[in-house]
């Protein structure tokens, strides 16, 4: 078997393996395999071939982690956008001296924050965002 056939048998491999395990990673180790049998393809020596492919491969591992850790810092908008409670109501049937309240969502006792600056008042509130434990909630 000549060189560029081992390094595209390597680069399925990777694939393949990658497939098993959904990491991504494998498959920009896999991107350096193909550099590699590229640069086979090419007819450069072995040594220049493997840097080819560590090179490739190490330089998309690291775009790849640098990029992903860019886009995975969720904001809170799409945190609260994302959670199936924002915007649904509840009755609210008495407030405390700190402004929190205990009301009952989805069969759950949940303590409840109010969002207005003045005192609030009983009654039906829409569920704004969820903090945690609690849900801030606007009055109606």
């Amino acid at each position: 078997m000549n060189n560029p056939t081992i390094w595209w048998l390597v680069a399925g491999a990777l694939v393949a393996l990658e497939l098993t395990t959904g990491t991504f990673y494998l498959l920009m180790l896999a991107l350096g395999a193909a550099a590699g049998a590229a640069a086979a393809h090419a007819g450069a020596g072995f040594t220049v071939q493997v840097v080819v492919a560590a090179a490739v491969g190490g330089l998309a591992v690291v775009v790849w982690n640098a990029y992903r850790q860019r886009q995975t810092e969720p904001s809170a908008a799409s945190e609260t956008a994302q959670h199936l409670d924002v915007g649904e109501t509840v009755q609210v049937d008495a407030w405390d001296a700190q402004g929190l309240a205990q009301v009952k969502h989805r069969g759950a006792n949940w303590t409840a924050v109010n969002t207005t600056p003045s005192t609030p008042s009983p009654g039906l509130h829409r569920i704004q965002t969820i903090q945690g434990n609690r849900l801030v909630l606007e009055k109606i």
